[in-house]
């Protein structure tokens, strides 16, 4: 996408990925048919614009006659000329009905806490809009077109933290984002110097971009509020994020694994292919590749004069032979998270809906429920790989595990701390993880004087899953920093080994020659991100990459600046990037 990013940290602390402003030249287009993941994530993140096409136009007024046929029914049909919720049974004479659409509106916008991320409140708008261009919950046209309009215009609603209970879909953030397209509440701008935007009243925002505020009819304030949209779009952007942030892991344990004297026998596709879930084979691919002809894996396969092996360890540690397993895991549950989100986003949810053949029907289609169950299970997989990437961290600090190594790959330990309190932090936040693992969905709060008795609690799983995403970013840049010090120490180490006498292996003699020219550069840090001489092509490149951007060894330093610098650089994307341009596009 061509849309300008930048990454800042929120409030919170989190690492946010900020819009400035929408891009012209990527459109989605919305007629009504599914949207995708990718769309989605383009419109929301990356600043892509939409365009109602006339097909779902036309569906949406056909629809909408369907709505005014009722109008002066003497019948009450839900949401055209009845209350909602525990007030359902009460008749609303017509000429109450244009103030029930408002009131609505106003009432249910009652949002606390504080703002959520812009990309998420336009995912939430994208989603209504393409909701409300299925033709199946009877607004007019011009409500579509005026939620276009915002996107475009990049005006984006205040959406608070605290309001949705996941049943009737995402109530109250869906009303904040109603009530801006009636001129009322605040919003925000995009803003040249303002990575989320200039607070505005919304009256003056629309009118600034020409656009007329809402008047609404007979259902249409029901139709806006009644989805699954807020949770359904941070499911779609975090998927967009642990796609990326699974491969990083497998990155981060392919260094690990180089940098511990690891082997990579056990990522063999034949053995993997015994247990035959696609995760695992996809992760274990992935190891071979960024491993493949590393020489420092080859020097600990060493052999003595008769020819028996001189390393006397049989098997490495869970955290580095099962790496495959616990990541192709959390693969599988990713993709399983898809197919619910695929789903989800070829559904046409409000209540009651038009049918194709003209009704109009209550339904239950709102209740969050699949999207929380997978928001959830999503939760407890970041959690689980986060722990295994803590613990190979920390195998590098220990001297009893890490191989020769310094304690905690100090520069002097006892006058140098070394990555002592970076370990730290990576277990406070997997300590966190593992406490927003546990499941928001089985967590029901009655409400509506009980009519809505049983809810999903699905925004509160989005919400916990984005800073569990968020988390895992931050563990696995710890991971990669650890790795490339120990990877600098190893080659050093490496390097006074064969420069004074000892025998190479006689098969690996070619690897262990490239190690031995690397100390210098290794520690000094490189000056630009070609492989690291003495490591695999994969895990070399990612190390010179770091290298770029914090230096290697050395006296105790700073360390806080540097791992938000690696953590933008997994968010980001370059690590995954980096490796992939040196060993091929990895899984």
């Amino acid at each position: 996408m061509s849309a300008t990013l930048q990454q800042a940290g929120d409030p919170a602390g989190r690492t946010t990925t900020h819009l400035v402003p929408p891009s012209a030249d990527v459109v989605v287009e919305i007629t009504g048919d599914p949207l995708t993941v990718e769309d989605v994530v383009a419109v929301a993140r990356h600043g892509a614009r939409v365009r109602l096409t006339d097909r779902a136009l036309a569906g949406m007024a056909a629809s909408r006659a369907v709505v005014e046929s009722l109008a002066d029914d003497d019948r009450p049909h839900y949401g055209v000329s009845t209350g909602f919720g525990a007030l359902a049974r009460r008749h609303i004479p017509t000429a109450k009905r244009a103030q029930l659409q408002l009131g609505l509106v106003r009432s249910h916008a009652a949002g606390s806490g504080p703002e959520v991320e812009r990309e998420v409140v336009r995912a939430l708008q994208l989603l209504r809009l393409a909701t409300l261009a299925t033709g199946r919950t009877g607004a007019r046209p011009v409500v579509a077109e005026t939620y276009a309009a915002m996107l475009n215009a990049g005006v984006t609603p205040v959406v608070h933290e605290y309001g949705s209970l996941g049943c009737s879909g995402d109530l109250a953030p869906l009303a904040h984002v109603a009530l801006a397209a009636l001129g009322e509440g605040p919003v925000r701008v995009a803003a040249s110097g303002d990575a989320d935007g200039e607070l505005v009243d919304a009256a003056d925002a629309l009118e600034a971009a020409g656009i007329a505020p809402l008047e609404l009819r007979e259902k249409e304030g029901l139709a806006l509020i009644n989805g699954t949209d807020g949770m359904l779009g941070m499911l779609c952007l975090a998927l967009d994020d642990l796609h990326r942030l699974l491969t990083t892991a497998d990155v981060a344990a392919a260094a690990s694994v180089e940098a511990l004297l690891g082997s990579d026998a056990p990522f063999a596709a034949d053995l993997v292919g015994m247990r035959p879930h696609p995760g695992q084979a996809a992760s274990a691919a992935n190891l071979r590749a960024l491993l493949a002809g590393s020489p420092v894996v080859a020097s600990h396969r060493a052999v003595d004069a008769d020819g028996r092996p001189e390393c006397t360890r049989v098997q490495d540690a869970y955290s580095l032979r099962c790496a495959p397993q616990v990541h192709g895991a959390a693969r599988d549950t990713v993709e399983h998270a898809g197919t619910v989100a695929t789903r989800e986003l070829a559904s046409a949810i409000d209540n009651p809906v038009v049918t194709v053949d003209g009704r109009v029907e209550s339904n239950g289609n709102f209740h969050g429920a699949p999207v929380a169950y997978v928001l959830d299970f999503l939760a407890i997989a970041v959690a689980d790989v986060a722990s295994m990437s803590e613990r190979r961290t920390d195998r590098f600090l220990d001297v009893a595990r890490n191989e020769g190594l310094p304690a905690f790959l100090a520069d002097d330990p006892g006058v140098d701390s070394g990555l002592m309190i970076a370990q730290y932090t990576a277990a406070g936040i997997v300590s966190e993880l593992k406490r927003l693992a546990a499941p928001a969905s089985v967590d029901s709060v009655p409400s509506s004087a009980m009519q809505e008795d049983h809810v999903s609690m699905g925004w509160a799983g989005a919400r916990k899953l984005r800073r569990a995403v968020d988390g895992l970013g931050r563990v696995l840049a710890v991971e990669l920093m650890t790795a490339a010090r120990a990877l600098d120490l190893r080659l050093a180490d490496l390097s006074d080994v064969y420069t004074t006498g000892a025998t190479p292996t006689s098969d690996n003699s070619q690897d262990v020659e490239n190690v031995s020219d690397a100390h210098a550069t290794r520690v000094r840090g490189t000056s630009d991100n070609s492989p690291t001489p003495g490591a695999a092509a994969g895990t070399g490149a990612v190390h010179a990459l770091l290298r770029t951007a914090v230096p290697g060894p050395g006296p105790d330093r700073f360390l806080a600046p540097e791992i938000e610098v690696v953590t933008r650089l997994v968010a980001g994307g370059e690590v995954v990037a980096a490796a992939s341009a040196a060993v091929g596009p990895l899984a």
